[in-house]
């Protein structure tokens, strides 16, 4: 029998962190719990979490600095909660590889379908051969890094995950609501401008092999070689 997904609840209001362990635990998977990011980061080393619900204002560490931490160190999926709607809050987020986010209040059954989501994404990309090449672009989906030649290149969760599905589909055009729907779990068509962002950072980042992602007019993005 399978060991069933651990997901660490973070929040410093403990109702809610009863409630969404409530749902956690009747989908299936284990609940651990922190009312901190100190904690937060001490059962990280602890135990093998598959994914992380994370609030961003929480007293001494708050949610950005542990999604922060979190990623200089773990793969772990971060789905990140907050009670402010500032646009800015949810860009900082992301970039700072949150792999999605939810402002407070919410559905909780909403973020388990999240979850589920985001954990389909995630395994989904651990059962793909490892290395993609490109002549000098390499992309290590087991290590999650990328090359360019013998010099890595740093990208955010997004930006690997945006990459790697499009270079996994190599000339097939998609739209921004499919790349949206395929990286982010929320289909607010008020969020498709994300993609054209990430899209912009990852071209800058890459250099020449930016070319290779490709604007098609009148549809979305593609990958492909430039000829």
């Amino acid at each position: 029998m399978s060991r069933e997904p651990i997901i660490l609840i973070v929040d410093d209001e403990p109702d809610l962190v009863k409630l969404v362990s409530t749902y956690v635990k009747k989908e299936g998977y284990q609940s651990l719990e922190a009312g901190n990011g100190t904690e937060a980061l001490r059962l990280l080393k602890q135990h093998h979490v598959e994914l992380v619900i994370l609030d961003i204002m929480m007293e001494g560490i708050d949610g950005f600095e542990v999604c922060k931490a979190i990623r200089q160190q773990y793969a772990v999926p971060v789905i990140m909660l907050t009670a402010r709607s500032h646009e800015e809050d949810k860009v900082r987020a992301l970039k700072l590889g949150a792999d999605d986010y939810m402002e407070k209040p919410f559905s909780p059954r909403e973020l388990m379908a999240r979850v589920e989501a985001t954990l389909r994404r995630s395994n989904q990309m651990n059962d793909q051969p490892n290395r993609l090449v490109f002549h000098d672009l390499q992309i290590d989906r087991g290590a999650r890094m990328v090359f360019v030649g013998t010099h890595e290149v740093p990208l955010t969760r997004r930006e690997f995950d945006l990459l790697v599905y499009l270079a996994e589909h190599k000339n097939r055009s998609f739209t921004r609501e499919q790349l949206f729907t395929q990286i982010w779990s929320d289909l607010s068509t008020s969020s498709l401008r994300t993609v054209d962002t990430h899209i912009k950072t990852l071209r800058l980042k890459l250099g020449e092999n930016g070319k290779k992602v490709q604007t098609v007019w009148g549809i979305g993005y593609k990958f492909g070689e430039v000829e």
